[in-house]
């Protein structure tokens, strides 16, 4: 089925049960019960880091692995434990009060929706989702239930993120023409489907691991429990996975909305896996922050990045292995990835910044508390004690630049130009793109 028949399926179920969002009826003690769909991986991560609030209670766990849900039990033995989020939302919506989402991409979107629908504030991993047209769907329908949600983009609340957006905002570097992003990482894979199957393991309900997305015969290795990421069906390539980090800080900073034209200079599509090297150049409408023609290059795979002038360091240091690059009118902020702090050059040599003025500390250089921040916001601003600083409405117009860069990589070497206010390109072709059909599970 297409996506918009899945959402209104959704609707329909979750119209049988929820309280409106604005009269959660918390736990004994006033906790906060919390579902968690997916516990894997980086969706243990989040489970460790939601649970350490002292305000949580796990409620409800769900993976279509039973080896990771039993690692997770074995941490939350009072929870109850699913394999399929429907059948979790449906059974037990009453006892929980918000939802994270920790699945591959392409599942973000339906279970993300289904909790939604039911009124329940959501924490879901990036990118936000795996098609555009969900990204704007999620946003439209956070809106107007009017609850609280957060992209698992944990950095965005570390303090040399922090720093470096009071800094360009400041305007320590003037308006900025240009930035340059990079990551070497290869969540890409340029060979050929698999042939053939293997057995499922007993461990693995496949048919749920799939979900909405297109049936494919299991493969060892090759799609779960990591490598999904590097393939179309299911994850966003190494854009939407380090891209969502390392273009967040640029993308807050300078207030970029979504872009007018994207270019991927890559290789031909092969239809399965996202190309191993990528280079997306983005132009964006001006900001306050930013010149006429501004434009973002994205850099990643294997060598990343290309060499540049705008990327030598003072005394022809080593460039760290991922980061950005602000260019300005008045000198360049380099901002390593990550938690390292951002430094200021000018006519080639670095500069002191005082940024004491900014009220924000000293440095911290500590990632299990630092970490820990991002869900610890969104907890509170579910018990109406602080609010999030990336709800869906900033992350849906992340995640669709993101993906729209994605999608120009299927057409190699030609410029897109995106119709931000009609949610399509010019050129039709990429259109089909945007969306896609759920498969009946």
């Amino acid at each position: 089925m297409k996506r918009r028949n899945f959402v209104k399926s959704t609707a329909a179920l979750a119209s049988t049960s929820l309280l409106p969002s604005t009269i959660w009826a918390f736990a004994k003690d006033g906790k906060l019960r919390t579902a968690h769909i997916g516990v894997g991986n980086m969706g243990g991560e989040d489970l460790k880091a939601i649970s350490s609030h002292a305000m949580v209670e796990v409620t409800a766990l769900c993976d279509v692995d039973a080896n990771n849900l039993n690692a997770a039990s074995k941490l939350h033995p009072s929870a109850k434990l699913f394999s399929d989020y429907r059948k979790m939302m449906k059974e037990i919506s009453n006892d929980i009060d918000a939802v994270i989402v920790s699945t591959p991409d392409h599942t973000h979107a339906p279970a993300s929706m289904m909790a939604m629908n039911m009124g329940k504030p959501v924490y879901c991993q990036k990118p936000l989702t795996h098609y555009v047209s969900e990204a704007r769907a999620m946003h439209a329908l956070a809106k107007e239930k009017n609850l609280v949600t957060q992209m698992g983009i944990q950095v965005h609340s570390f303090y040399d993120y922090k720093l470096a957006t009071l800094l360009i905002q400041s305007g320590i570097i003037g308006k900025v023409s240009m930035v340059r992003a990079w990551s070497p990482k290869n969540w890409g894979y340029d060979g050929a489907a698999p042939e053939g199957s293997d057995p499922v393991p007993e461990t693995l309900d496949w048919n749920l691991w799939l979900g909405t997305s297109v049936e494919r015969p299991y493969k060892e290795g090759v799609y779960h429990p990591g490598n999904w990421r590097k393939l179309m069906d299911y994850g966003c390539g190494t854009l939407g996975d380090m891209g969502v980090h390392i273009f967040d800080t640029p993308y807050n900073a300078l207030k970029l909305d979504v872009p007018k034209t994207i270019k991927n200079n890559c290789r031909n599509p092969t239809g399965f896996g996202y190309p191993e090297n990528n280079l997306v150049t983005y132009e964006f409408p001006a900001t306050e922050y930013t010149t006429e023609n501004f434009k973002w290059i994205w850099y990643d795979g294997p060598c990343a990045p290309d060499n540049h002038d705008d990327l030598i360091l003072p005394g022809n240091e080593q460039l760290h292995d991922q980061g950005a690059m602000f260019i300005g009118e008045k000198g360049r902020l380099y901002l390593p990835h990550f938690q390292k702090l951002p430094q200021l050059i000018v006519d080639g040599e670095y500069k002191e910044m005082d940024v004491a003025k900014f009220g924000l500390g000293g440095p911290v250089r500590d990632y299990a508390s630092e970490s820990k921040k991002h869900y610890h916001q969104f907890v509170d601003a579910c018990l109406g004690k602080d609010e999030v600083s990336a709800p869906f409405s900033y992350a849906s117009r992340l995640t669709e630049t993101i993906l729209l860069g994605v999608i120009a990589g299927r057409f190699p070497n030609q410029t897109l130009h995106w119709d931000n206010e009609n949610a399509k390109f010019k050129e039709e072709a990429a259109n089909k793109y945007l969306d896609g059909s759920y498969r009946d599970f």
